[in-house]
């Protein structure tokens, strides 16, 4: 699969996280994106966020997984219509 463009299962680049999870304007995208790309050619579960140091998963092990967990992951693949703020709320009632 290299040099090959991956979807995500929403249809977009697994390089490419949906506009409400990354802003485009984004003070420190550049650099997210740049660490995203490079634990994606590495083949790495995720990496650190290089303002925060927390550890962030990459949308090819996100897309491993299968599913959405709902916990609102910068580079989640299956995002593909969420209002922008972050993730919609669960419609389920709690218990």
């Amino acid at each position: 699969m290299r040099g090959e463009r991956r979807l995500s299962p929403a249809g977009r680049p697994l390089t490419e996280p949906h506009p409400a999870r990354l802003a485009p304007d984004h003070p420190a995208r550049d650099r997210i994106l740049a660490a995203h790309a490079a634990a994606l050619r590495g083949g790495d579960a995720g990496y650190r966020d290089p303002d925060t140091g927390l550890f962030v998963l990459t949308a090819a092990f996100l897309a491993r997984r299968g599913t959405c967990c709902g916990r609102g992951c910068r580079h989640c693949p299956y995002v593909d219509d969420e209002p922008p703020g972050g993730p919609a709320p669960d419609p389920t009632p709690s218990r």
